[in-house]
C-alpha cells in the first residue's frame, strides 16, 4: 500500500512539533521552508534565553490566552510535558525564579539542533528555500529559486507563522490563500506603546521603572488605592517612543479592549505597590523642611519614578501630600497608539477557529492549520511557544486520525 504523503509548510515551532508527532506513524513527511534553514525565530528568541514555557497553575496559564479553543491541548502539553520533551532530546532545562522554563544552555541552538537531528533520524525530509505560493485542494504550488512547480499530497499542514519579524520568514503572505470570512485581520501584539514625552524625559530613555504594578483602567478608581481591574507586576522600560517591556505586553490585550470601548489608551501605574496608601500618606505629610525630591525619595521613590511623576502630574499638586499619595498609587498615563506591526514580537488575528474542525479547514479538508497562523493572542513568557507546540501536536493528532495512519 502506498504511504500517505504529508506536506508541512513552515519549519518553525508548530511545524516541527507536528512533524515530531507524525514521525511515529508510517507516512512520508516533507517539511518545506522558504528560508535557508529551520527554526529561525526559535534561534532569534533564544539569543537572550529561549523561554520555552511557564510553570504556573494551569488555569492561570490558560487565562493568558484570549481563546479557550485549544485549552485542552495546553493542559496536555504543559510546561512539565515540554520539560520532559527537552530531556528526551538530551537538552537539560531549568525553571527560573519567575517560573519561566529555559534550556540550561539558554540559547536555542542546542535545542533546535537536537530536535532536527531526531526528526531526520526518523525519516522526516526537509526542503529549504521552497516558498509556498498557493494551496489549491490537495496541491501545493512552490517557488524554489524562481523555479515554480506543484505537488500533490494527502494532507497539507500550514504552519507559516504570523506576521511578526518577516525577515525571519513570517511574512503573512498566506492570508491571500484564504477567504476573507476565514480570517480575522492581523494586528500587532506584544508591542510597545507610544507616548509623546517632553524633553525633560530624554535623559531617562532606556531606564527601567522597577517593581511597579500596572493595569488598564479607563474609568477613575473608586477610591484612593483600590481598583477591581486585573493587575500585573514587573518592570517597564521608558523609551524614546513610550513604554516597552514584558509587563506592557501582558496588558496589550486589555489596552486594545479599552480602546475599542472608550477610544482611549490608558495605563495606570502603582509606583510603590509594596507600600500601603495610609503609610505613604503619612510620609508625604512630613512637617520637616526638605526638598520635594528628598521627601519623595524617603517615601520610597527612586529618581526615575520621581521623573515620571514630575512629567505626568500637574505641578499644582506636587506639594499636596494626599494628591501625590493618590498619584503614586494610581498614576494614569495616556498613550497615542502601538508601535508598528513589523516591530511586534507576535501578532493577534489569523485563521478563525469557526472555519476549522479541529485544525482541519472546513473549506478544504486536505488543509490543516496550526501555530501562530491561528486566531489567538497571548503575552510573552513562554505562552506563545507553548501554544505553537500544543497546536502543532494537536494538528498532528487530527491528521493521523483523518488519514487513518498506522504507528510504525
Amino acid at each position: 500500500m502506498t504511504k500517505k504523503r504529508i506536506a508541512i509548510i513552515g519549519a518553525g515551532a508548530s511545524g516541527l512539533m507536528c512533524a515530531d508527532y507524525l514521525s511515529d506513524f508510517d507516512c512520508d513527511i516533507c517539511v518545506y521552508e522558504q528560508m535557508p534553514s529551520a527554526g529561525r525565530k526559535l534561534l532569534w528568541a533564544g539569543k537572550t534565553g529561549l523561554n520555552l514555557s511557564h510553570n504556573e497553575p494551569i488555569d492561570k496559564f490558560i487565562d493568558r490566552y484570549d481563546t479557550k479553543a485549544f485549552a485542552h491541548l495546553i493542559r496536555q502539553y504543559d510546561c512539565h510535558w515540554i520539560e520532559s520533551f527537552c530531556h528526551q532530546l538530551g537538552v537539560e532545562t531549568y525553571i527560573g525564579s519567575t517560573g519561566r522554563l529555559f534550556p540550561v544552555a539558554m540559547k536555542g541552538s542546542q535545542f533546535l539542533r537536537a530536535w532536527l537531528n531526531k526528526l531526520r533520524h526518523k525519516g522526516v525530509q526537509f526542503f529549504y528555500k521552497h516558498k509556498c505560493i498557493n494551496v489549491d485542494n490537495h496541491t501545493v504550488y512552490f517557488d524554489n529559486d524562481n523555479h515554480q512547480f506543484s505537488q500533490k499530497f494527502d494532507a497539507i499542514i500550514l504552519a507559516c507563522g504570523g506576521l511578526s519579524y518577516p525577515k525571519l520568514g513570517s511574512t503573512g503572505e498566506w492570508v491571500g490563500w484564504f477567504g476573507s470570512n476565514e480570517i480575522n485581520p492581523m494586528t500587532a501584539s506584544n508591542i510597545g506603546i507610544c507616548h509623546n514625552w517632553s524633553s525633560y524625559m530624554v535623559e531617562y530613555y532606556g531606564k527601567p521603572l522597577k517593581r511597579v504594578t500596572s493595569w488598564v483602567d479607563n474609568d477613575k478608581p473608586k477610591n484612593n488605592h483600590k481598583t477591581s481591574n486585573k493587575k500585573e507586576n514587573g518592570d517597564i522600560i521608558i523609551t524614546h517612543y513610550g513604554f516597552e517591556s514584558g509587563l506592557v505586553y501582558k496588558l496589550n490585550r486589555d489596552l486594545k479592549e479599552g480602546f475599542k470601548h472608550t477610544g482611549k489608551l490608558m495605563l495606570t501605574l502603582d509606583l510603590l505597590p509594596d507600600v500601603d496608601f495610609d503609610k505613604l500618606l503619612t510620609k508625604l505629610k512630613s512637617i520637616k523642611k526638605q526638598s520635594l525630591n528628598t521627601l519623595w525619595q524617603k517615601a520610597g521613590l527612586d529618581k526615575i519614578k520621581i521623573a515620571l511623576l514630575r512629567e505626568c502630574v500637574d505641578k499644582q499638586y506636587w506639594h499636596n501630600g494626599e494628591k501625590m499619595a493618590f498619584f503614586i498609587k494610581n498614576l494614569p498615563i495616556s498613550f497615542e497608539g502601538f508601535r508598528p506591526i513589523d516591530e511586534a514580537i507576535s501578532t493577534a488575528g489569523g485563521v478563525k477557529f469557526d472555519g476549522l474542525s479541529y485544525f482541519q479547514l472546513k473549506s478544504n479538508p486536505y488543509v490543516f492549520v496550526c501555530g501562530e497562523m491561528l486566531d489567538f493572542d497571548a503575552p510573552t513568557g513562554g505562552y506563545l511557544l507553548t501554544a505553537c507546540f500544543a497546536t502543532g501536536r494537536g494538528c498532528g493528532q487530527n491528521v493521523a486520525e483523518v488519514l487513518n495512519l498506522i504507528k510504525r
